[in-house]
């Protein structure tokens, strides 16, 4: 009797499986769901999101950021894209960035794997941190690279000793017959203008290791995109496949960056008046460090990390803007001959351009400005958080997502720019062509609480090598060949490997 009522073993197991394949299928079709009044965007495959459709179009337009702008032309200003379990909200246009720059909601910053890999598994430093943290560190940041002369004139002249210094060594190797690859020509010179700020410090021109880690926070910017890349989403993958993942690559950058940087922080601490010292940001933050009240947000990992913030940030936004114009000018080369009419003409035979400068040289200005746009060297600008649920041009933005802010999108809007994709200083000039005019369209350095702190170094820096390099030497390729203008993708865009031919210009007054 009993035995009959029992079912088959077969019987059994099959309703497993279809409790299985039921329960399967519901937490599929619950992952694909998008919350309520999320912005429109490519449909979502349960677990993975949009991934195969972002990587298709990855592959196809060859940037990450012509990625982003196809999706908005098909969707609208306010893109919603899943990849991974993380959501991503990308912006264009000029309406909707700047409702997004007006919301303090959206000034966080995303959290994961990668975003806390670079800072020893914590959310440290100041570009890539929020919250109660970023208001300390970022306040004492400003506060002290102020002291220390930023935006004043104690420190333009740091850069333009430095100016100084690279031309000299230039005039030597262009008579010695050597042409000059235009990054690592510059990157040492770069940096002292940032190291003198950082660590009281200089180096001199040859020093081949500042020139190899000039090298590598390069290449630290085209391991993994803007927002973490496919380590963020899954970070599992570094156990599986480390080197596709850009985990092996990006540790291999990280390790000797952290080294320099903790070597130059223990000779100034075990320098013997560095209680009393603050000549430089690191002796002024390890003085902070002193203090009782401040042990919980001033740490050793926490110095490494803003240095390192600092460290990348100025370097290579610099070097790939000054890259990128000498490549305009070998394309453009009656541009290059206007610049160089403009210097002659205000600086004469005998001196080198000054801050003081200018405002003389509108035209030079906006040749920089022009460059600046058209090349658009952080075309997503930093990545942003939405900090809790949030409204943007009617939609909802939930809480953690990530937010990107496509700058792109405006420095080549063809409406507002007519023909964005042609290089003509012009736009940046007034009809009498005496004075550079502004665009409210044009903010290389983003906008609001989260504007770069870097902008204040980047635009002397450009102005004073650009111009003083221009008023010494003609250039030309040093291969006879124009070098492309295309971009090498990543975090930002930057130039592409090419090296210059100087010859000593004669100058006239």
């Amino acid at each position: 009797m009993w035995k009959g009522q029992l079912l088959p073993a077969g019987g059994m197991w099959d309703g497993v499986l279809i409790a299985i394949v039921l329960l399967v299928v519901f937490c599929c079709a619950w992952d694909a769901r998008k919350p309520k009044k999320f912005p429109p965007g490519p449909a979502w495959l349960p677990f993975i999101g949009s991934g195969l459709v972002v990587l298709k179009l990855v592959r196809s337009l060859k940037y990450f950021h012509l990625m982003w702008q196809a999706l908005a032309r098909q969707y609208g200003p306010v893109v919603g894209v899943r990849f991974g379990q993380d959501l991503i909200v990308v912006v264009s246009g000029r309406e909707a960035i700047r409702a997004m720059y007006a919301k303090e909601q959206f000034d966080g910053r995303p959290d994961g794997y990668f975003f806390r890999m670079r800072s020893f598994g914590q959310r440290l430093g100041v570009a890539l941190t929020d919250g109660t943290h970023w208001e300390v560190q970022r306040k004492f940041t400003v506060r002290t690279m102020k002291q220390l002369g930023m935006g004043r004139n104690e420190f333009v002249r740091v850069i333009e000793r430095e100016v100084e210094e690279l031309i000299a060594n230039y005039r030597i190797r262009v008579a010695a017959g050597e042409t000059f690859p235009m990054s690592g020509s510059l990157d040492v010179s770069l940096l002292n203008v940032l190291w003198v700020l950082m660590a009281g410090q200089r180096f001199d021109l040859e020093n081949e290791r500042l020139r190899w880690l000039a090298e590598t926070i390069h290449q630290t910017f085209h391991v993994i995109d803007v927002s973490g890349g496919t380590l963020n989403r899954f970070p599992w993958l570094r156990f599986v496949c480390p080197e596709s993942s850009g985990y092996g690559p990006m540790l291999r950058l990280l390790k000797p960056l952290w080294g320099f940087l903790e070597e130059t922080i223990e000779s100034i601490r075990k320098n013997p008046h560095c209680p009393d010292r603050r000549d430089s940001l690191i002796s002024c933050f390890l003085v902070e460090m002193s203090r009782a009240e401040h042990h919980g947000s001033f740490t050793d990992s926490q110095l490494v990390s803003l240095c390192l913030d600092l460290f990348q940030a100025s370097i290579e936004t610099i070097s790939s803007v000054l890259g990128f114009a000498f490549q305009y000018m070998l394309h453009h080369p009656d541009v290059m001959s206007r610049v160089q009419q403009e210097l002659d003409g205000v600086i004469g035979p005998d001196r080198l351009p000054t801050a003081n400068d200018r405002a003389r040289l509108p035209y030079t200005e906006a040749v920089i400005l022009e460059v600046e746009r058209i090349a658009t060297i952080v075309p997503g600008s930093l990545v942003h958080r939405a900090m809790d649920n949030v409204e943007l041009c009617g939609f909802t933005i939930p809480k953690d997502a990530i937010v990107l802010p496509m700058l792109y999108s405006l420095q080549m809007d063809q409406d507002y720019w007519i023909d964005p994709d042609v290089f003509r200083p012009e736009r940046f000039l007034s009809v009498e062509g005496d004075r550079v005019v502004q665009h409210d369209l044009f903010i290389p350095f983003g906008a609001g609480r989260r504007r770069c702190l870097g902008e204040a170094l980047a635009k002397p820096a450009v102005f004073l090598f650009f111009s003083a390099i221009l008023h010494c030497f003609t250039i030309e390729p040093a291969d006879k060949e124009l070098p492309s203008l295309s971009a090498v993708d990543g975090i930002t865009l930057s130039p592409q490997p090419f090296s210059l031919r100087f010859a000593e210009r004669t100058r006239t007054v």
